[in-house]
């Protein structure tokens, strides 16, 4: 009777560990919401991308997906929540490279590290940069801008989110190549908060994603005199590219892409890469990312997208080392 009893003891615990299994077995996910994290505030590219995804997302998941904007610190805040959250999919980040290729070297003290703590299930866009610029500032081209900023040194404020949004390096690198000397003003939160600032006067120029400024262009609130893309975008056909003004080094975009904690089921990564493939190809989707600029693209898979996240990591260490930039 007493071998009976410690059997049953036995069986029971591990019986009922089995049916949990079953219950949370990536084979039937989702079962609940899903969390998307956005390491920013609303207002930026990763608001814009976030609100575009989350409808189609939701139907081909079929449970709802749920954004939280978790900004600050640059984006750690929400990089490090989902890093720190349980690896089962319910909680997912959306990424861009100011959170995940820049800042490892930026603050190479934060305890958590994209490559080696978050699994990338694939890159979604690539937003082109773009300059704005206040409507009270008397030029209309790149080459207007360096004259009239050379003739004032030191004497413009521009402004951007945080210290090391890819924009900002790039535009950094580009005040170095013309000899041109701007005072910066960093925001809290992304892009939204610096756009509110080119708006209000508070600063006349600022480097950023090109979504953030598109709604104010149509009424004009603000100006965009340059574009940091490989060629002209279809949707602001008559604004030149950098590489066009002479600075074919400023190409760069702001790429996003999505990611989950490591330890996450492969089962549950490829749920999830599947899903993410059939969004960013849905036309209404397409279409109204097109409208604010952004470019999709998606990895072929996991492993590509990593080959991508190292490669950028090591792009923006060496643009860094060169411009000697530092985290707050």
């Amino acid at each position: 009777m007493k071998r009976i009893s410690l059997l049953v003891a036995f069986l029971i615990p591990a019986l009922l560990a089995a049916g949990n299994t079953s219950a949370q077995s990536p084979a039937s996910y989702p079962t609940r919401p899903i969390r998307m994290i956005l390491p920013f505030a609303p207002g930026g590219a990763s608001d814009f991308l976030g609100r575009i995804i989350q409808s189609k997302l939701s139907e081909e998941l079929g449970k709802q997906v749920v954004i939280e904007n978790r900004a600050g610190a640059d984006g750690n805040i929400g990089v490090e929540l989902v890093a720190r959250a349980a690896p089962d999919g319910y909680t997912i980040l959306l990424g861009n490279s100011h959170a995940m290729a820049i800042n490892p070297s930026i603050y190479p003290e934060f305890p958590i590290k994209p490559m080696r703590d978050l699994i990338g299930i694939t890159a979604v866009v690539d937003i082109p940069g773009g300059l704005a610029i206040h409507p009270s500032m008397p030029v209309d081209t790149i080459a207007d801008f360096v004259a009239y900023a050379k003739a004032r040194p030191g004497q413009i404020n521009y402004g951007g989110s945080g210290v090391s949004g890819a924009h900002r390096l790039a535009f950094e690198f580009f005040l170095a190549k013309a000899g041109i000397k701007l005072l910066y003003v960093p925001y809290k939160g992304g892009m939204g908060a610096a756009t509110i600032a080119l708006l209000g006067g508070e600063v006349t120029v600022s480097p950023g994603t090109v979504s953030a400024f598109i709604p104010y262009l149509k009424t004009g609130k603000l100006k965009v005199i340059g574009i940091m893309a490989e060629k002209r975008l279809a949707s602001l056909p008559n604004i030149q590219t950098f590489a066009e003004a002479g600075y074919p080094e400023l190409t760069a975009g702001s790429w996003q892409g999505i990611f989950v904690p490591v330890g996450t089921p492969r089962p549950i990564v490829d749920r999830l890469h599947a899903a993410f493939a059939k969004v960013m190809n849905n036309p209404w989707v397409l279409d109204r990312l097109a409208q604010g600029g952004a470019v999709p693209f998606t990895s072929k898979s996991p492993e590509d997208f990593a080959v991508f996240m190292k490669s950028q990591t090591e792009f923006w260490a060496k643009i860094i080392k060169q411009l000697g930039v530092v985290g707050n």
